[in-house]
Order: C-alpha cells, then structure tokens, then sequence
C-alpha cells in the first residue's frame, strides 16, 4: 500500500483536521515533511492530539510562518530538497504538505515537484466557498501534468452540491466525501464526520497506485 499524500488548494482550510481523519480511518501513521511555524501547536501536535497515532518527526522545522522558502532564508538555511524522501513505516502512511501544490520549498522547487519524484496517490482538499472551482480545477490540472495520481477530492466546510459536483465532474475525479466544521473538534467528532468519507476509494487509490 503506498502513502497518502494530502494537499490543498491554499493554506489553512482544514488539511491537518483531514490528515488526522485519515490517520484515524486508515490505522496510520503521520509525516509532515516541512512545518513553517513553531509559535503555535504545530500540524503534527495537533495529529498527535487528535488521534494518538504515530507521529514521524518533520525533516524540516522553520520558526517563521512563512512559505518554507522564505522561513528558510529568515534562518540562514537552505532545505535540502533531494533528501526529502517519503520513509518507510509498517503502518499505512498519511503525509501532508504546506498550502498548496506550488507553495516553494526553494527558489526551483515546490511541493508539486516533490509530489511528482514520489509517486503516491494524492487526496486534494477543496473549500465549498466562493472561488473553489477555480482553485480546485487549476489544482487538479497541475496535478495531471506531472502525472500524479489523484485518489479524489475532499471537500471542508458547509455542502454546496452544486459546486462539489462541478468541480468532480470537470475535474473528472472521484468525490470522495466532505466534512463540515466540527465544534467541538475531538477524536470522536472526527472519527463520526469521517462516516461520510469514501474511505473503499482511498484504500483503492493506495493500493492500486
């Protein structure tokens, strides 16, 4: 079974909460691979919180919240984009990127890059709101460009089923679910909001990669 790569169509609209649904779902284990942004809880922390799972320490950890390339400059480093390569672990594996798929980790690469030398299936999440289709479509082309393989779409936030079902019938990928905005956000709510995700597909997509 190969990893399962999460990414989104920009930062901060609720990669780390689908991550941590997945590690849940999937008995898995969890890899960030870039944390820009130390003040706060970081994505792994939260993951950690939320699940109790195993949690693979960051190959590179910045203190500015920043694009990873910018955070590494502010530090006087350079992030070592060849030696970034997906480990081996005995459980199913969950990696999440920062922001979105051009999100630069140096002045050549980004993360769609890195997604592209590693091979895994990826599992974009989407926003419903204003703007999405846009977003998500430009995603999933790039995505095909570089043949990466696209297990679906995850939609976060309020149904709107008129613009979920464009953006999977335009962008000809599975649905593979949506999870609305959990409050309280705990490992209960999230294990009874992921009752709605295609988890079969998933699976499928990991094996068959």
């Amino acid at each position: 079974m190969k990893p399962l790569i999460v990414t989104g169509t920009d930062t901060g609209i609720g990669k780390t909460v689908i991550s941590a649904g997945l590690v849940q779902a999937l008995g898995a284990s969890y890899w960030k691979p870039v944390q820009s942004g130390l003040e706060e809880e970081t994505d792994s922390e939260i993951v950690a919180r939320l699940t109790g799972a195993p949690v693979l320490p960051e190959a590179v950890r910045l203190e500015l919240p920043a694009s990873p390339h910018i955070s590494a400059e502010a530090a006087g480093v350079r992030i070592d984009v060849g030696a970034l390569n997906l480990p081996d672990t005995p459980r199913p594996l969950v990696v999440e990127g920062a922001g979105g798929l051009m999100v630069p980790l140096d002045d050549e690469t980004t993360f769609l890059d890195i997604f592209a030398r590693w091979g895994a299936p990826v599992v974009l999440v989407a926003r419903t709101a204003l703007g999405t289709i846009n977003h998500s479509l430009l995603s999933l082309a790039a995505l095909r460009s570089r043949g990466v393989p696209v297990a679906g779409v995850i939609f976060s936030g309020e149904a709107v089923p008129r613009v979920e079902r464009t953006i999977a019938e335009m962008g000809d990928v599975p649905h593979l679910g949506r999870l609305d905005r959990l409050d309280p956000l705990t490992p209960d709510s999230l294990r009874a909001g992921f009752a709605q995700i295609d988890m079969t597909a998933i699976r499928a997509a990991m094996e068959t990669a």
